[in-house]
């Protein structure tokens, strides 16, 4: 749909190719089977999406959503330790998965030059290895034809044969790199406890330098009044999906403040699981000859451990992406595809550097190691999240990083690396950052409505 959005302006009609049967609503949908896990639209993806869509940070909130400043309105333990609730530095859009496609959606599809084809399935492309000129399509009754375009966009997600698609034009095979931690994680829904519209949300981290399985937990405060678990673990500390051992794994991890937090609430949901979660990324950007008039977005770039929340707002910038190039150059410019993909890779390089940079360290990780370079890196940000605990400008600059708000040379600024050399101003926080009244309302007993 963001995809869809970027292209109106610069097309006559733009046709969207979705397998699905999409809701009228916020609505669960069979292909996106993940929407039952916690998700966090960043900031740096929120305002490209507001680029994209003027006004759907409005409808979110309107609609239930919640925008939590960060790090004001999270109390989450990091590697190194607490963070502080600093005043707001970037923040987070959260609520369901379903609320926020079901918006982003909504005003879409509400352009008329934008026209949905439901229950409809990709066979392959049209054209040669030189150009791609369209896209065979087959409908649920079994209809086949050809859609011809200037442009196909390919944002079909994890699931995407590109690849292949590519392969059958004679177009070489992007290099394909995978780092797979054996992550699981499992989620449930919670009724929220009365009076706590305005809770944190609230994060337990696993620290990869120990070598023991990575464990996580996450609150997402979510519309309706509900909270929205979510249990990850790595090869050998993966959550199960059972419903009694739920509240014991969330005790389990570095903290227990999760587990403490939902064991007197009412569960609205059973226990979703989801085993699926390697890093994988096709480095279309480096393949030689690039056929024109094709693009690849979103997680059919590049997929990542879901715990770093980056998914969402990757794709967005990839959108903001094609769209600044239609802007500057025009649909038809010659070599268009090329750059809007390299375009894309950027974003897509930041978050697979956070991810991997992490997972590869977990016992049983499979991928490539980290060199000696990655190593020395790794101590420095080792110290520069010892640093985050307790001063507020290195707190910034890791947090317009994290939110894909900022580039990754905040992090090694000349003021930031001597406060790294420093450390911390104040000593470390001994238990998480919670108010008192935040601490009563969540513990008060609950009455079942």
């Amino acid at each position: 749909m963001l995809a869809a959005a970027a292209l109106r302006e610069y097309a006559d009609d733009v046709i969207v190719v979705e397998r699905d049967t999409l809701p009228a609503g916020p609505a669960p949908r069979k292909g996106l089977p993940q929407a039952h896990h916690a998700h966090l639209l960043w900031s740096g993806g929120a305002r490209a999406m507001e680029e994209l869509l003027p006004g759907v940070t409005d409808r979110w909130l309107a609609a239930g959503a919640r925008r939590i400043a960060l790090p004001t309105g999270l109390v989450s333990l990091q590697s190194q330790g607490w963070l502080r609730r600093w005043p707001e530095m970037q923040f987070v859009i959260a609520c369901s998965r379903d609320l926020l496609d079901w918006v982003v959606r909504e005003r879409a599809t509400a352009d008329p030059r934008i026209e949905v084809l439901n229950r409809t399935e990709l066979l392959g492309l049209e054209g040669s290895a030189a150009r791609v000129t369209g896209v065979r399509v087959r409908t649920l009754e079994g209809e086949e034809r050809v859609l011809h375009a200037d442009l196909v966009v390919d944002a079909s997600g994890r699931g995407s044969r590109a690849p292949v698609w590519l392969g059958a034009l004679g177009v070489e095979a992007p290099r394909q790199e995978e780092v797979d931690s054996g992550l699981g994680y499992a989620s449930r829904i919670f009724r929220a406890p009365s009076e706590t519209e305005h809770f944190p949300l609230i994060n337990v981290q696993s620290d990869a330098r120990l070598p023991v399985p990575g464990r996580t937990t996450t609150i997402v405060p979510i519309e309706g009044g509900r909270w929205l678990v979510t249990l990850s673990g790595t090869r050998g500390g993966r959550p199960s999906g059972c419903a009694d051992a739920f509240e014991d794994f969330a005790r389990s991890v570095r903290h227990p403040v999760v587990g403490e937090l939902i064991s007197d609430l009412e569960p609205l949901t059973d226990v979703v699981l989801t085993r699926s979660t390697v890093n994988r990324r096709n480095y279309f950007e480096k393949v030689k000859h690039w056929p024109e008039g094709f693009v690849v977005l979103g997680d059919a770039v590049a997929t990542y451990n879901p715990v770093y929340g980056h998914g969402l707002s990757v794709a967005a910038q990839g959108a903001t992406a094609l769209r600044d190039h239609l802007a500057a150059d025009g649909l038809r410019a010659p070599r268009l595809a090329a750059r809007v993909q390299r375009a894309v890779a950027r974003p897509v390089s930041l978050a697979w550097e956070l991810a991997v940079g992490q997972d590869i360290l977990y016992p049983g990780a499979r991928g490539t190691r980290p060199g000696v370079g990655a190593k020395l890196l790794r101590r420095y940000v080792d110290r520069l999240l010892l640093t985050a605990t307790g001063h507020p400008g290195v707190t910034k600059a890791l947090f317009d990083v994290m939110t894909l708000s900022g580039p990754r040379t905040a992090l090694v600024r000349p003021r930031i690396v001597l406060a790294v050399l420093r450390g911390p101003l104040l000593p470390r926080l001994t238990a998480p950052p919670l108010t008192e009244r935040e601490l009563l309302v969540a513990r008060r007993p609950q009455r079942t409505p």
